[in-house]
Order: structure tokens, then sequence, then C-alpha cells
């Protein structure tokens, strides 16, 4: 474990050095892992600030505090580390303890579910398969009007896409210059596709 030490408008002392590297044998215990360390201390104005940054296989924790005194702020930069780790080895943790098996085309079936069909394979079941219903039932339409889907004026076929695009409009109807009826309809895959009448 290598610790870097930045001290900015501050000296590092022997005893925050001591400090730094009692919270970090916790923090290894924890990510059970090597891990290389860079400490800054700075000092602005009446604040104590210290930023530890941990790089561990893991990835990047960073612990930021501030307070009255450096001891205190170091304390709490290394209780947010120390949250970091237990949240990542958790989260490890919990990863790991999931089925990743890969799947090779074989149905295991679960013991309970092989008894039921191992009993069920004895005794014959009538099943029914498809069945279509005696009377169907018809549903009501809902018409709504609209006149936002037709143009009143005569257009081209550029200025029609240009209109169905600026209304948000799937359908929209117009006439050509020439006065034939043209329909533009957007497909699912967003294409836009011209309908000619007759």
């Amino acid at each position: 474990m290598t610790v870097e030490y930045t001290g900015r408008h501050y000296d590092v002392t022997p005893a925050n050095r001591q400090d730094v590297e009692a919270g970090l044998t916790k923090i290894r215990k924890i990510l059970r892992d090597r891990f290389d360390t860079k400490v800054i201390l700075v000092v602005e104005k009446h604040r104590h600030k210290a930023e530890i940054t941990i790089n561990s296989r893991v990835g990047p924790l960073v612990g930021l505090a501030q307070a009255g005194d450096m001891k205190a702020a170091i304390g709490e930069a290394l209780e947010h580390l120390e949250k970091q780790a237990v949240k990542n080895k958790t989260r490890i943790i919990t990863k790991k303890r999931r089925n990743h098996s890969k799947w090779n085309g074989e149905v295991k079936p679960e013991p309970a579910i092989a008894k039921a069909a191992a009993a069920a394979q004895s005794t014959p079941v009538v099943m029914l398969v498809h069945k279509f219903p005696a009377v169907a039932k018809s549903t009501e339409v809902h018409l709504v009007r609209s006149d936002e889907a037709v143009a009143m004026r005569p257009m081209t076929l550029e200025e029609a896409i240009k209109e169905a695009h600026f209304r948000d409009r799937d359908v929209f109807v117009f006439r050509d210059p020439k006065g034939k009826v043209m329909v533009l309809h957007r497909t699912r895959d967003g294409k836009m596709e011209l309908i000619e009448a007759p």
C-alpha cells in the first residue's frame, strides 16, 4: 500500500500520517486488495479539508471532508471511504452469488416440477386447446373528428412533408398543385409513405 501525501498551505505532520494509515488499514481489510492512495490536505482560511483517493481494482473511491481541524477532516474522509468500500464489496458479493451458468440448450426442471410431470404421465388429462366464443363481441368505435390532418390549400410534396412533421401527424391529407388528392402516412419505422388517391 503506497500513500502519497500532498499539503496545500499545510505541513503534513506524522500524526496526520498515522491517522490516515490507521484508517486505510481498516479499508484494506474490507477490500482485501492492494491499492494506491493519494491524500491531499488543504487549509483555506479557517477550514481544513481532507481529500483521500483510493485507486483499487473495483475503481476509484474518493473521500472528501471539511472540518474545523485537520484530524476531524481526516476522520470524516476515512468514514466516507469506508462506507464506499463496504458498498462496493457487498455489490461484488451479490454479483458473485447469482447463478451465471450458461444455458447449453438442455432444460433442467426443478425437482417439484419433475415429480408433477412424472405423476401427470401416468394419468390422462383432458385439455381444451382452443375455443372460439359463442357470440363475437363487437366493440364500439370511438370517432374523433380532426381538421389538423387535412391541408386547406394545395401544396407540393415537400411542403406537405414539412407540414406533417410540424403538426406531428402520422396521416396527412393534401391536394397537389394539379388538384389530385394525396395522403402521407408515417410507417412504424418512421418513414413517410405517399398514397395517391385515384
